[in-house]
């Protein structure tokens, strides 16, 4: 972006350090949570023994078992399996065709966004981390500069808010730090020229395998921060890099326009006009809904804080305890395998040859005494380590729900399908917990998304969705539905607002199973027939179930097919009883005189005759 400013910018150097003094305070009430983070990381990356505060001896081996890697993974396994699709609802009759035109375009700018693999991404934080951060924006650079809505994961590390608040919305100021390089930030901003390679000491950073050199980069901040502006508030936005500002809201004067057509009203003519569609920035802020791009979500929620705590929090104290035993055995069963002994200095052994087992003979001077060599004994572990080791498993597995049933395994004794399924279906309920939170922040992602079309889809786009036959279509979509719009003489403005309903968009091959025989056992039972309407919709009041309301409606649409129907038949068979006779296959009721002719069936040929009397015969018994 580029600065669009007239006058003295409201946005200087010195409000630049008032908001570093800002940034400072926010680093320093997060240094706790971004040790816990950084050190969540070594754990997923199974190099635990670093965070152990007695780390043993150097030299003993270190085991690192992947116990609490299964649970994340197979927590990791369950988001993904429950992943999220978005239904518009509207809250007023007129908004119904805008609404179903929202559920088909949001997911192809989901699509375009591989809003899949964010939000994968997003999970395999809030499992480590306890808390997955997804940011909305507005790039402006997208499709050739027509702009478009953009989608990200956040790195915790690099977002900063202020202390003790437990939502986002509430920070007074939200700061988001990356490090960018220089060449790149000299080609859009050249005024950056000699300011550029600033310290990066207020970022903190993981552990990587990878050496990043960091002397060609320069950090660069976002600010975002609210104002009270005529009794409603104001979302502002700063770029900057060190005391240069690169892009502010409140310095931007720029009022964007569309060019349209129009008709002179002098010569009548048809000509293009610049029409303006919004205020400039520095009246209406950076997004018109007033709220920070970023949406949490929490798997373990904790007072006092906007994070969360994840399962390796939970569970890295039985992991460590599970490591030190896994330590204990491995050196007692080396300790055995390996026999040392005890020589004493005037042993007359040749110890290179007795340790080498490859020769047959050992030399010896003098007479062996029995006490020239002694073995050092070695006591064994008793059994109770190895049962005491098992516990702690079991006890992480329970702790973090990641039981054997969780993971497809069950008793010996259970082998009923529809009893593996209830224990499978009791076992996911931490599961389902973190799923409902993530579709929590799902739907707040949608209507900020909802809010990005509003504010920004002034021309057309096209899109290629899905028909109500399931064929596909291109449509074309603007915002001219979403603006506010007049509600009569009285000057009243009435803006469209929608409701999000959140689905498993993806289901697993036992929930479409359920689905399937839940249908058949509608068919079976007769709920589609149309004499049985009004037991089959009384029995469904009673049932919930997904597709409920799609199965009332075509309850009620067959049921008033049904009628017409009747309604159809018996007025052929008082008016037209030959018509009615094609249509019911018997005489009308209401033409008793009439008699009904039968066409005389043409006769068989004799060879269809006798191969029929042959297959007769020959599907007899004897």
């Amino acid at each position: 972006m580029e600065v669009r400013t007239t006058g003295v910018p409201v946005i200087g150097a010195r409000e630049l350090r008032r908001a570093a003094d800002i940034l400072r305070r926010y680093k320093q009430g997060k240094q706790n949570l971004e040790r816990r983070i950084i050190a969540d990381e070594d754990w997923w990356k199974l190099r635990q023994w670093r965070q152990f505060s007695d780390k043993g001896n150097p030299n003993d081996d270190r085991p690192a078992s992947g116990w609490l890697f299964n649970v994340i993974m197979g927590k990791h396994a369950d988001a993904v399996a429950a992943y999220p699709g978005p239904v518009i609802r509207p809250r007023e009759p007129d908004d119904r065709q805008e609404a179903q035109m929202l559920s088909s375009i949001i997911p192809c700018i989901l699509e375009q966004n591989d809003f899949e693999e964010v939000y994968s991404d997003t999970c395999w934080q809030k499992m480590k981390q306890g808390t997955g951060v997804w940011g909305v924006y507005w790039d402006q650079e997208k499709l050739g500069g027509l702009g478009d809505i953009s989608i990200r994961p956040v790195n915790v590390l690099n977002l900063f808010w202020e202390p003790g608040v437990t939502d986002i919305q509430r920070s007074q100021n939200v700061f988001y730090l990356e490090l960018e390089d220089n060449e790149t930030l000299l080609a859009a901003y050249p005024q950056l020229a000699g300011k550029l390679g600033g310290s990066s000491a207020v970022l903190s950073r993981y552990r990587t395998d990878d050496a990043v050199d960091l002397s060609e980069k320069t950090l660069v901040v976002d600010w975002y921060y609210k104002k009270r502006v005529g009794g409603r508030t104001v979302l502002h936005y700063c770029k900057y890099v060190g005391e240069t500002v690169l892009y502010a809201t409140e310095n931007d004067t720029f009022m964007p326009s569309v060019t349209r057509e129009a008709r002179d009203p002098e010569t009548g003519e048809t000509v293009l006009v610049q029409t303006p569609v919004r205020a400039p920035a520095c009246e209406r802020g950076l997004y018109d809904d007033g709220e920070y791009p970023f949406i949490f979500d929490r798997l373990f929620p904790i007072e006092g804080s906007i994070c969360g705590y994840g399962y390796i929090d939970i569970g890295k104290g039985a992991q460590e305890q599970i490591d030190r035993m896994d330590q204990a055995i491995v050196k007692n069963t080396i300790m055995a395998a390996t026999p040392r002994w005890f020589r004493r200095s005037d042993g007359s052994v040749n110890e290179q040859e007795y340790a080498d087992w490859t020769k047959p003979f050992v030399h010896v001077d003098g007479n062996l005494g029995q006490d020239s060599l002694q073995q050092v004994q070695v006591n064994m572990l008793p059994g109770i380590c190895v049962q005491v080791l098992n516990n702690k498993i079991e006890e992480l597995k329970w702790t973090t729900g990641n039981t054997d049933v969780t993971n497809g395994q069950v008793s010996s004794g259970v082998t009923a399908a529809s009893a593996i399924a209830a224990l499978q279906e009791a076992s996911g309920r931490s599961s389902r917990a973190s799923t409902q939170s993530a579709y929590r922040a799902y739907a707040r992602l949608i209507r900020m998304v909802i809010e990005r079309i509003r504010q920004f889809y002034d021309l057309p786009r096209r899109f290629r969705i899905a028909g109500l036959s399931g064929a596909e279509e291109f449509v074309s979509y603007c915002n001219a539905r979403l603006k506010a719009q007049s509600m009569g003489p009285e000057a009243l403005m009435r803006t469209p607002v929608f409701d999000v309903t959140v689905t498993a968009q993806k289901h697993t091959a036992y929930t479409k199973l359920a689905q399937n025989e839940l249908a058949l056992q509608f068919f079976q039972l007769g709920f589609f027939r149309p004499e049985m309407e009004q037991q089959a919709l009384a029995c469904l009041d009673m049932m919930d179930f997904d597709g409920k309301q799609q199965i009332l409606q075509k309850l009620r649409s067959g049921a008033d097919a049904a009628a017409w129907q009747r309604m159809a038949l018996t007025l052929a068979g008082r008016y037209e009883p030959e018509l009615y006779e094609r249509l019911a296959g018997q005489p009308s009721p209401e033409a008793p005189g009439t008699v009904r002719t039968a066409k005389k069936q043409d006769a068989e040929p004799d060879r269809v005759q006798q191969a029929r009397k042959r297959a007769g015969e020959a599907a007899q018994p004897g």
